[in-house]
């Protein structure tokens, strides 16, 4: 639980980062019957414009002129590399995909998985981390003239608003719905080449 707390707290400062220093983003919505996954990716460009060794902080500037600071934990390898100067690229990947389960019949969980890589030492200071959470809940109620699906799920009951009148059609009481988060973010570092 304590490596999910500390990717989860390394994602939420990439997201808050992505959205201060934002250049490019994309989002994707795909169909198919019973199934939607909708997806954000987030390209991020900025330079590292001070170094604070002691507290091991990094300031960013993104391509408007706005900045950041962020916090290298121990994790990061290789922090002595970097210098003023240096280009930093993020990619930030946010997925949801809902996905419709006829008739039932699997345990309604949540569960949670986690991983991260990063650069050996020594090499260009690098690294990845994702999260993913997966929750199965009951359609328990169903509403067609707000087109809400009433969920149980393992922990609480929420209300999802169904906004496409051919998806809702194929939804049940005693299906169930999947829904799997993903996020993650990169992030490496590059001596820009002399000029």
């Amino acid at each position: 639980m304590r490596a999910l707390h500390l990717i989860c707290t390394a994602l939420l400062g990439a997201a808050i980062s992505t959205h201060a220093l934002a250049q490019s983003a994309t989002a994707n919505v795909s169909r198919a019957p019973g199934k939607v996954t909708a997806t954000k990716t987030v390209d991020i460009t900025a330079d590292i414009t001070a170094i604070d060794a002691a507290t091991r902080g990094v300031t960013l500037k993104g391509p408007e002129g706005n900045t950041v600071e962020l916090t290298a934990g121990p994790e990061v390898q290789n922090f002595d590399q970097l210098k003023v100067g240096d280009k930093v690229q993020m990619q930030y990947v946010e997925q949801l995909e809902l996905e419709l389960i006829k008739g039932g019949g699997r345990p309604v969980v949540r569960s949670e998985a986690s991983g991260g890589a990063r650069a050996a030492q020594g090499a260009a200071p690098a690294g990845m981390v994702a999260a993913q959470v997966t929750t199965i809940g009951d359609v328990i109620a169903l509403d067609p003239a707000t087109q809400t699906v009433t969920l149980k799920g393992p922990e609480q009951t929420v209300d999802l608003a169904v906004k496409d009148p051919e998806q809702f059609k194929l939804i049940a009481i005693g299906d169930q719905i999947q829904a799997t988060l993903t996020a993650a973010v990169g992030i490496a570092a590059s001596t820009p080449a002399a000029q």
